[in-house]
């Protein structure tokens, strides 16, 4: 089948490949949502006389075919095909006729792409955001369970100041929380259609660009038709940014886990099924998903800087630059849905050793406490922090390590972590996130006539 800028000459075989790279395989992401946009924009011409009732009919129903075979993983994408764009598009001329060549009027496959991606990418951020706040609830369920659970605090890794298994658990909690509510902001940029933008001057065709839009689910059109278009890249690069925050977070947390672990220490221990072992010493027992998770925070961060390095120079309107943005988009994205779900695992099955964690809770951790003590009685703060320094000997552990940590009361301390507000505030981010999400089924059911349409499908 003919490419959809086939003119009077056949394309260089090298440069055929060169172009294209593996823009046919990745587009295997795409094949719904833009099944769906074509629904919407078909819908949209056929306002303006441009297809007949008929056709409008045989195209529904070419397009809800391509979900049907997509979603049983049997719509291939050839080389010669470029995309899934062409793709669809030969499939529809070959099943339906002449109705298959008409419904590119009025659009450009530069505006075409960007409402595929931007269907992708809004559905995948609420997905990401409802995963990452299933993590964050792992995270203060396990805080709960272990609130007084005495721990060594650490600053500059050293034995600092008195802790619990609680605080720690919960800080790593609510900076997932916090993470999420960034994806839920980004979710308001991202619900904007572009479609009817074209090749970045739009049409004369007096396309009623809020009427697709409203199709798609999309809250408001993306105004300027040349910004519509130029805008790619920067809304895949914030998606990125944010999965990088979450991806920066759970390579601290692995790093924790790594040190905790270790049998010098014995804090913790990790679930057995996810450590994997060595092929020369039978008794290791290796924390390679942790040591992963590091280095694939790194690969989130380099596709995040990778969108950004490729669209800084760019003039405006469509550069084919443009098309390198989807392997980092694509990467980026589903390491940082592997991380939270490994990392859920790796918290959900952790052991924890009470016994290990009171033994690293030595004298020399109470020496600020014991300051605080002499402050109390009436010394002033440096008159006591130089008279016990000079005398850490004469400090001693309490007798009762949790009755400290519940005198500990000010906001958010281990005597008041405040996890039923966090777990609240987890709870109306999920309503909001669930909300949405039906909003947006319920547009593509509308649309395409189908259930559980899904434009994230890998």
């Amino acid at each position: 089948m003919p490419k959809l800028w086939q003119k009077d000459y056949d394309l260089d075989a090298l440069m055929e490949q060169f172009t294209v790279g593996q823009d046919y395989v990745i587009d295997q992401n795409l094949v719904v949502a833009d099944a769906l946009a074509s629904m919407a924009h078909m819908r949209t011409i056929a306002r303006i006389g441009l297809l007949t009732e008929q056709e409008c009919a045989d195209l529904q129903k070419g397009l809800c075919e391509v979900i049907t075979l997509r979603r049983d993983h049997d719509f291939p994408i050839q080389r010669s095909d470029e995309d899934c764009h062409t793709a669809i598009e030969n499939y529809l001329v070959r099943q339906y006729g002449d109705c298959g060549k008409k419904i590119h009027s009025g659009r450009s496959r530069n505006d075409q792409v960007q409402v595929a991606l931007r269907l992708w990418m809004r559905d995948f951020g609420l997905k990401l955001c409802r995963q990452a706040l299933a993590f964050a609830d792992e995270l203060f369920s396990f805080a709960k369970r272990y609130a007084f659970v005495p721990m060594p605090g650490r600053t500059h890794m050293q034995v600092a100041m008195p802790s619990s298994v609680g605080l720690w658990a919960a800080s790593y909690g609510e900076a997932i929380l916090d993470e999420s509510a960034l994806l839920l902001d980004l979710g308001k940029l991202l619900d904007q259609c572009p479609l009817g933008a074209a090749a970045s001057y739009g049409v004369p065709l007096g396309l009623d660009r809020a009427y697709t839009a409203s199709l798609l689910g999309f809250s408001k059109v993306q105004n300027n038709v040349l910004y519509a278009v130029s805008s790619r890249g920067m809304f895949e690069s914030m998606l990125l940014d944010h999965c990088e925050y979450l991806a920066n977070t759970i390579s601290k947390l692995a790093q924790d886990l790594m040190l905790f672990s270790l049998p010098e220490l014995g804090y913790f221990s990790l679930p057995r099924e996810l450590c994997t072992g060595s092929s020369i010493m039978p008794q290791k027992k290796n924390p390679d998903g942790l040591e992963l998770a590091r280095s694939r925070a790194a690969v989130v961060a380099g596709d995040a800087q990778t969108i950004k390095m490729i669209i800084r120079s760019l003039p405006s309107g469509y550069n084919r630059d443009y098309q390198d943005t989807k392997p980092p988009l694509f990467e980026g994205a589903t390491t940082t849905w592997m991380l939270l779900s490994i990392m859920e695992k790796m918290v959900g099955g952790l052991v924890v050793h009470p016994e290990r964690l009171e033994e690293g809770c030595v004298p020399a951790l109470y020496a600020t406490d014991a300051v605080f003590d002499k402050v109390a009685e009436g010394e002033t703060f440096r008159d006591a922090y130089k008279e016990v320094g000079l005398h850490l000997e004469t400090v001693v552990e309490p007798k009762d390590k949790i009755a400290l940590l519940k005198k500990r009361t000010s906001q958010g301390t281990t005597g008041n972590l405040g996890l039923d507000a966090d777990q609240d505030r987890a709870a109306l981010m999920e309503k909001e996130v669930e909300e949405k999400m039906e909003t947006i089924a319920s547009a593509y059911a509308r649309l395409s006539g189908l259930d559980g349409v899904e434009t994230t499908l890998s």
